[in-house]
């Protein structure tokens, strides 16, 4: 976790914590101003709690007295996602937005502006196998998108590679991948030998989160993660820039415990500017031009790239700049924009799971301004369902009554039918008796079954056959046979199997051989 302080007249303060903020304000003192990134704000009532990966991080967390207001962040504080976060109520800031009282979270991935300090981020940890996916996942979560939900998409680095304005601050909650080889790695080993294996491999930390370091080349990465202090110095060749070499100053920091490695202070260079956190223009045209490319499907979705017929470079003009400036007017991410869309946590209070997510109205707003589209809303109206509209002080939600749509799911078949055939010449092709009103729901438990339109109330129809004489049973037979129907289920209202063990009647047998010859 990682905080900053801006109170100062002719330069900045920065504190990088990695902790959460309670425990991080009792450590880093009342005098010192700081504002904390990448750590997890807690569940902000009963909505939070179930949301998360770790029951046992959960139990720790369930009192947020900051976003009751029972306790208030002492100075601006500034966050990403990692993957021990409420990710229902993250989820419903995916372009950031307030948490709390003076608690900032920065979206799954953004850049802001505090005075002429402009600081990005991005949100969760790497995993290969969700990188390339949509953004699918909504509450209430199974056990796969209760974890893939955090995992970062190729769509949010594909927008941040778009920036080509200088970037002073970068996060993440992960490493990237190979920054051991640019600090004392044989210390790190020391302290934590069990990394050995994935570093040799090249296995530790986020290719992607190296990739954006190489390109964006930020004064400052900072990183959690990995619970422990780790510095390292990456030098960058500028061809553009007259071969001019600049560095990024990469740090991790170790957990906010007693006796551990878990504040760092920066003394920052301030050139002046307004102490305000400001939206910045270039990622919201960043935001509006690639809109078009956000999908919400649980499939591998590729990003534009060069070969192609599309457009793949996104990076927005002035003019586009302005139209955004014009669109937002005021610039101010202002605090009172903060919003309880749920019930804060009370002591004793019953805990629900989190099903229906909310419309959080500072997201609301700012897809409204920029004509772009909330994820979640998108994956909300897709499987049918609507959002919650805030409302603090009556949300309840203590039952699960629809599911997130899982991969590959096994659809159960209905019982199978009969068809019905009366003696009035009917067609063997009639297929009046399937239900065209059949649809698939999801249950409380994730599974999926079929419901079908109710049949019309009318008598059914008798089953008749030609010759029914040859086919009807003796009396012994109908007992024999009796027991082998009657496991059947008699609500499934399918009609009941007429098969009898053959018996051949000799005397039409014998006549009807008589009549071919």
């Amino acid at each position: 976790m990682q905080s900053f302080t801006f109170d100062m007249p002719t330069r900045m303060l920065y504190a990088v914590v990695d902790c959460r903020l309670g425990a991080a304000v009792q450590g880093a003192g009342p005098d010192l101003p700081y504002g904390f990134l990448g750590f997890s704000p807690g569940p902000r009532g009963f909505k939070g709690p179930p949301a998360k990966s770790s029951q046992t991080k959960i139990d720790g967390m369930r009192k947020n007295r900051y976003y009751s207001g029972e306790k208030k962040a002492p100075i601006l504080t500034i966050f990403i996602g990692g993957n021990h976060e409420a990710s229902n109520y993250l989820q419903e800031l995916p372009y950031g937005g307030w948490v709390a009282p003076k608690i900032y979270y920065l979206g799954r991935a953004g850049v802001i502006h505090f005075g002429n300090i402009r600081i990005g981020g991005v949100s969760g940890i790497f995993k290969g196998r969700d990188y390339l996916q949509g953004l699918w996942e909504s509450p209430p979560y199974n056990q796969s998108s209760l974890r893939s939900v955090y995992h970062i998409r190729a769509f949010d680095i594909f927008r941040l590679k778009q920036i080509k304005e200088k970037i002073h601050i970068m996060l993440s909650h992960d490493w990237p991948s190979g920054i051991t080889g640019y600090g004392d790695t044989e210390n790190l080993l020391k302290r934590k030998p069990f990394l050995r294996e994935d570093i040799e491999s090249n296995q530790l930390g986020s290719p992607p989160a190296m990739e954006l370091l190489n390109l964006l080349k930020p004064d400052y990465w900072f990183a959690a993660h990995l619970h422990c202090q780790y510095a390292a110095i990456v030098t960058h060749d500028n061809a553009e820039e007259d071969n001019e070499q600049t560095e990024t100053k990469f740090l991790a920091l170790d957990k906010c415990l007693p006796r551990r490695r878990h504040l760092q202070i920066l003394d920052l260079e301030d050139n002046g500017g307004d102490k305000s956190l400001k939206y910045d223009a270039e990622w919201l045209a960043i935001l509006r031009n690639t809109n078009h490319l956000l999908t919400v499907k649980n499939v591998d979705c590729h990003m534009p790239g060069p070969g192609g017929n599309e457009r793949y470079n996104f990076t927005p003009t002035e003019e586009e700049k302005l139209t955004v400036m014009e669109l937002i007017q005021d610039m101010t991410i202002k605090e009172d924009n903060f919003i309880k869309t749920a019930p804060a946590y009370t002591p004793g209070s019953p805990q629900g799971v989190p099903s229906q997510p909310i419309a959080n109205p500072q997201t609301m707003k700012l897809c409204e301004k920029l004509g772009i589209d909330d994820p979640l809303q998108v994956v909300i109206a897709r499987s049918g369902r609507i959002m919650n509209q805030p409302n603090a002080n009556d949300f309840v939600s203590t039952s699960i009554k629809t599911s997130t749509p899982v991969k590959n799911t096994r659809l159960s078949l209905p019982a199978p039918i009969t068809p019905i055939v009366s003696m009035n010449n009917t067609t063997a092709n009639d297929t009046s008796f399937i239900s065209d009103g059949s649809t698939i729901i999801f249950s409380d438990n994730g599974n999926t079954s079929e419901c079908l339109t109710p049949t019309s109330g009318s008598t059914k129809k008798t089953f008749k056959r030609r010759n029914q004489a040859l086919y009807t049973p003796s009396t012994c037979e109908e007992e024999s046979t009796e027991t082998s129907i009657d496991h059947v289920n008699d609500d499934l209202e399918t009609p009941k199997s007429s098969k009898v063990p053959y018996k051949r009647n000799e005397q039409v047998y014998a006549t009807n051989i008589s009549d071919l010859s």
